[in-house]
C-alpha cells in the first residue's frame, strides 16, 4: 500500500504518518546521505544535484530574467519568483500581465528541484513542465512559444548561444530545458540544521534544538520530512478540522488535486510544501492566508493536529525553522 492509498483512509492520524516518514526517510537518507550516521533519521541534508550542464544553466538563468518571455514585455520569471524574496514574491497572490492578479500564491522557486512535482495541485511532473506553464498561463505571462521564439530569434547573440547548446537552436522545447536546468541549481546549501545534523552541535542555538524535539514530537515531521523538509508528499488542507468552513469564500484554487486528477477524494489535497526558506516566503499557504510564521504554525496545528500550541512552543519550533534556511550560490562554471 503506498502512500497515495493510505493517505486516503478515513483516520489520517499523524502518529500514522510518523510512522510513514521514519519508513520512507530512512530509505530516503541511504539515497541521498553518505554520512550512515544520518540513516534512519525523518530529515537530513540537501545533497549535491548532479548532471548539470554548465552552458545549459548560463543561458536559462538569462532566460529566467527576461521580459520578452512574457506577451507585453512587462514581467520576467524573476518577478514571480524572485532571488532576494526567498524565491518567491512576498504577495498573498501572484501578480502577472497587466496587472492580473493570479489565483494563488507563489511557491519558492528555491529548491523545486526535490520536489514530488510543482505547483501547489502538483499539475507539472517535472521542472521543465513547470517552465511552460507560466509563459501559456494568461493570468502570468500571458504568451506563447510562436511570440517568444519570434522575439528571442532576433537577437543574435543569444540566438547563437542557443545554436552552441541545441542543434535546432531556439524552440520552445530547448527554452524550458535550459529554464529547467537553472531552476535545478537553485538549492540553498548549508543551512545551519544541515550541518548540525552533520554533526556540528553548535551550529543551531538551544532553542532551535528544543523546537527540532517538538517538531517532531508534535508530528510535524509526519508530512515536513525529508531532505526538503517537505514537498515529497500531498496532504488534506484540514485534516483534523474544515480550513475551508472556518476561513469562508472557498474558491476554485482551493480545489487542490481535485483540478488534477478528478477524484472527489482529491478535494483540497495540496502538495506539502518545503520549508526550508519558509522564514523568507510569508505569506503562508495556498491562499497567502497566513501573514506570519507564527500565524502559520498556529494554523496546521489546529488544522492538521488538532492542536493549540502555548506560547512556549511556538518560539522555539519558529527558531527550529529559521534554521531550515541556507544560502544560495550562484552557479560558476
Amino acid at each position: 500500500m503506498t502512500l497515495t492509498h493510505l493517505r486516503h483512509l478515513p483516520i489520517r492520524l499523524p502518529i500514522l504518518f510518523a510512522g510513514l516518514a521514519l519508513i520512507v526517510s530512512s530509505v530516503a537518507s541511504i539515497t541521498y546521505a553518505s554520512d550512515t550516521s544520518l540513516r534512519g533519521r525523518s530529515l537530513f541534508p540537501l545533497h549535491q544535484v548532479n548532471n548539470i550542464h554548465p552552458g545549459k544553466v548560463l543561458l536559462g538563468e538569462a532566460l529566467f530574467f527576461d521580459v520578452r518571455l512574457s506577451g507585453d514585455n512587462s514581467i520576467t520569471c524573476a518577478s514571480c519568483h524572485d532571488i532576494d524574496k526567498g524565491g518567491a514574491d512576498g504577495l498573498k497572490k501572484a501578480i502577472g500581465i497587466n496587472g492580473a492578479e493570479g489565483p494563488i500564491n507563489t511557491p519558492t522557486v528555491f529548491n523545486s528541484v526535490f520536489n514530488i512535482s510543482q505547483f501547489w495541485n502538483g499539475r507539472a511532473a517535472t521542472l521543465e513542465e513547470q517552465a511552460a506553464g507560466p509563459v501559456h498561463n494568461p493570468s502570468e505571462m500571458g504568451s506563447n512559444w510562436l511570440d517568444v521564439v519570434t522575439k528571442l530569434s532576433q537577437d543574435r547573440d543569444l540566438d547563437a548561444q542557443f545554436k552552441e547548446i541545441y542543434d535546432d537552436g531556439i524552440t520552445g522545447e530547448n527554452i524550458v530545458n535550459a529554464l529547467a536546468m537553472f531552476e535545478r541549481t537553485l538549492v540553498t546549501y548549508n543551512a545551519p540544521f544541515d550541518n548540525f545534523l552533520r554533526g556540528d552541535k553548535n551550529a543551531i542555538s538551544d532553542i532551535a534544538k528544543h523546537g527540532y524535539e517538538l517538531f517532531e514530537s508534535y508530528g510535524c515531521i509526519s508530512c515536513h520530512q525529508g531532505a526538503n523538509v517537505g514537498g515529497n508528499m500531498y496532504q488534506t488542507m484540514g485534516i483534523m478540522d474544515d480550513y475551508f468552513k472556518e476561513r469562508g469564500n472557498e474558491n476554485a484554487a482551493d480545489q487542490g488535486r481535485y483540478d488534477v486528477t478528478g477524484h472527489e477524494r482529491d478535494r483540497y489535497v495540496f502538495k506539502v510544501p518545503s520549508l526550508r526558506m519558509v522564514v523568507h516566503t510569508a505569506p503562508y499557504f495556498h491562499d497567502g492566508s497566513a501573514k506570519t510564521l507564527k500565524e502559520a504554525v498556529n494554523i496546521m496545528a489546529r488544522f492538521q493536529l488538532g492542536r493549540d500550541l502555548p506560547e512556549q512552543d511556538l518560539i522555539p519550533i519558529i527558531a527550529f525553522l529559521e534554521s531550515l534556511a541556507g544560502q544560495y550560490k550562484r552557479f560558476s562554471p
